[in-house]
């Protein structure tokens, strides 16, 4: 793409903040073009990390447009590293890259589990950032032995292989400019446009097809993520409400989801976990009590350490087909995705599949090898 402007780096940043950054009745809205310009100069450290702040966080403060995410997606996607996997279909399983700071994920071993059942797998992420926090896939596979440091290269190799079937790839690897950034988004504290962003990029893609699977937890983003995932070159999307705004729906009670296509609207489905026979009187597994510290703010926090240990157990334990609330996670999230997939024609079909996967060792396998 051409730079918009003859201006100088300084200049062109100096004009987009003059807009976006005069107040919550009188900042302007920028065009695709300069978004994507500014978050191109923050990237390149064209600016100064003052400017860089000021930009990320005005968008955010204003609310960003439609064409202001579109350009934001557009100047990251310019500095991603993607590969094309050697198999037609890869799934995009794309949880928070701030982690789960209330519950214990089984999401970091969905991958392996739809491995197990034919389906190539990829989820992404990093080791920390904020504002939560949180445990990261990243914190509980490498605490549970798996490589965390693949290159994309390797990471399609490893997708494509059809005795392992997913990998785990780090920001670091694919976008490590972006992965710069960490150090700025603590500094600016508030969750800025990219964190929304960068569950879009899609560094392993199919041949043919490459789905995207992601989480939400308020009403406004469905849509927000259905268009940056058409945009961003997704054959489908399928959107959870899903607990921390990550793939799995709520053990307790129904959830809605979104699919969407490339071209036509998106369809509303509700997502009932007694439907596949799953009855629970939460909706995640919790923390325990003794990973839990309350800082001198009052605010409380996990050690993240032994949490990824804990996670890490009991995502072996469910792949061993030993039963409880991660089993079902793992159950629950993977039918829905098969089911959406339209590889089973009902999701208590989906989930029978994926209990044998898990019964039999056959998830446990592909996470291993």
């Amino acid at each position: 793409m051409q730079h918009i402007s003859n201006n100088s780096d300084a200049q062109l940043m100096h004009s987009i903040i003059q807009r976006i950054a005069t107040g919550p009745t009188m900042s302007k809205d920028i065009t695709r073009a300069e978004a994507r310009e500014g978050i191109r100069l923050v990237l390149e450290k064209k600016v100064d990390s003052v400017q860089a702040a000021v930009f990320l966080i005005a968008l955010r403060m204003k609310r960003e447009t439609d064409d202001e995410n579109l350009g934001i997606l557009d100047g990251i996607q310019s500095k991603t590293k993607t590969v094309v996997a050697g198999i037609d279909t890869v799934i995009d399983i794309a949880d928070p890259y701030d982690g789960f700071a209330r519950q214990i994920p089984a999401s970091p071993f969905l991958p392996a589990v739809l491995a197990a059942c034919g389906v190539h797998a990829l989820c992404h992420g990093l080791e920390s950032v904020g504002p939560k926090y949180g445990l990261s896939s990243r914190q509980v596979l490498h605490a549970a032995g798996i490589n965390v440091n693949n290159s994309p290269e390797e990471a399609a190799e490893r997708i494509s292989n059809p005795l392992i079937g997913w990998c785990y790839l780090d920001q670091e690897r694919f976008c490590p400019s972006l992965h710069d950034l960490v150090r700025l988004r603590t500094l600016i504290v508030k969750r800025p446009s990219i964190s929304t962003i960068e569950r879009m990029l899609a560094p392993i893609r199919g041949q043919r097809l490459t789905h995207l699977v992601t989480g939400y937890v308020h009403k406004a983003y469905p849509r927000i993520y259905g268009l940056l995932a058409r945009e961003a070159g997704f054959n489908s999307a399928l959107i959870v409400r899903g607990t921390e705004g990550g793939v799995v729906p709520s053990l307790r009670q129904p959830s809605s989801c979104f699919c969407y296509n490339k071209n036509g609207e998106p369809i509303v489905s509700n997502l009932d976990p007694n439907e596949i026979g799953i009855v629970r009187s939460i909706k995640a597994m919790p923390i325990p009590e003794e990973l839990l510290r309350v800082d001198t703010d009052g605010k409380t926090h996990s050690d993240n350490i032994t949490f990824a240990d804990t996670a890490a157990t009991n995502g072996l334990l469910a792949l061993q087909g030993h039963s409880g609330m991660t089993r079902d996670s793992l159950i629950y999230a993977g039918a829905a995705i098969l089911w959406q997939l339209c590889h089973y024609p009902s999701l208590r079909e989906a989930a029978d599949r994926i209990r044998k996967v898990l019964d039999s060792g056959k998830a446990l396998d592909h996470l291993n090898a």
